[in-house]
């Protein structure tokens, strides 16, 4: 292959590839390299682009040895980095070569990008962290009492009841944390795959506001829906019609009106609000909005951003307290980008917070 040959051939190629020939100067390169390393790469010896002794040693055993080889390549960026994985291939020159000349041989570096897979490595430990975490002060707990019920508290009727509360407390603690994580990951799942059904969101909400008033009652609230600028469900042509499945936007409301309740505090009202209004940015066109407003003490601004993640709580205690197993607002976020919706958060400290979610209109 001659080396025009070879250019055009990496320059079709979409990852980064060097051409590096027997005297360790880069002949040829493709868009994709010269965008990562720069245009003047062009001629240069490979040791004075690349720079990294792992990397720099595997090429030297290559051209020496003519055998395939892999390395690493790293480059630092505001986001912590991105990791290649450089295959380091050896190109004969036409007529072959006598490998006892000492002379170096032609090689060809194809870089890809492996920072993904290293991503999904650190979220599958921290997930795997996480969840052993949250399990093990249960089961600590429980296995506490079970040790001291057949000891010192034996026969002490009192103790053995209480102890017995704590533990079912605990237990169904551990099913709904179990519960998350299967419904999470049913919906991570699933979360490429646009619904189709059409659904009257004013209709869902109905049937979370009729679900959510008994406990809301039981604590002094009131749970609210108010339709600004929509007709009652029975008017078909304003009805708040979205591509959605039913049974998740259930789950999105009934998480975010439970939510509101627990943490908006007792005889404290929660109003869901559903309005029709025009798109921006990346969501163009009508959109209908549903907004979850609580009157609580509000979230501080550098929580925000984080209340999605797994696991996270703006207060621990708190939260497991009242029975969160921090997934929810996971579970909302990944059902919302299913249904090619945003969530939006707004809070201020003492005045509450506002969950709001947008879905382009069917």
């Amino acid at each position: 292959m001659t080396e025009s040959q070879l250019t055009t051939v990496m320059e079709a190629v979409p990852e980064p590839m060097l051409h590096i020939d027997g005297q360790g100067t880069i002949q040829a390169t493709n868009a994709a390299a010269r965008a990562l390393l720069g245009e003047w790469i062009l001629g240069r010896s490979y040791a004075a682009v690349l720079r990294q002794p792992g990397l720099l040693g595997r090429i030297e055993a290559v051209q020496a040895e003519g055998q395939a080889g892999e390395a690493r390549f790293e480059l630092a960026d505001s986001a912590g980095g991105i990791q290649f994985r450089v295959r380091i291939s050896v190109l004969p020159e036409q007529g072959g070569r006598d490998r006892t000349s000492g002379a170096r041989w032609p090689i060809l570096l194809h870089f890809t990008d492996i920072t993904h897979l290293r991503e999904a490595e650190e979220m599958r430990r921290d997930f795997v962290a996480n969840v052993s975490h949250e399990l093990r002060t249960p089961l600590t707990a429980v296995l506490g009492f079970i040790e001291t019920l057949r000891g010192p508290a034996k026969e002490d009727a009192a103790a053995r009841d209480r102890f017995l509360s704590i533990m079912e407390d605990e237990a169904r603690r551990m099913n709904r944390l179990v519960s998350d994580l299967l419904s999470l990951s049913r919906v991570e799942a699933a979360e490429r795959m646009r619904p189709s059904d059409i659904v009257d969101l004013g209709a869902v909400l109905d049937g979370v506001i009729a679900a959510m008033r008994p406990a809301a009652e039981e604590n002094g609230n009131t749970v609210e829906l108010l339709r600004d600028g929509l007709a009652r469900p029975d008017d078909d042509r304003l009805r708040a019609l979205i591509h959605g499945d039913r049974d998740q936007l259930m789950q999105v409301f009934l998480n975010l009106t439970e939510n509101a309740l627990k943490y908006g505090g007792p005889n404290k009202p929660v109003t869901v609000r559903i309005l029709r209004e025009e798109g921006s940015a990346s969501l163009k066109g009508p959109v209908i909005r549903v907004d979850v407003i609580d009157r609580g003490d509000g979230i501080d601004a550098q929580h925000i951003p984080r209340l999605t993640e797994r696991f996270y709580r703006v207060d621990t205690h708190r939260s497991r307290a009242m029975g969160g197993t921090g997934l929810g607002l996971a579970i909302v976020k990944h059902i919302v980008n299913r249904h090619r919706g945003r969530l939006r958060i707004a809070s201020e400290k003492g005045r509450g917070s506002t969950f709001s979610v947008l879905f382009p209109e069917a």
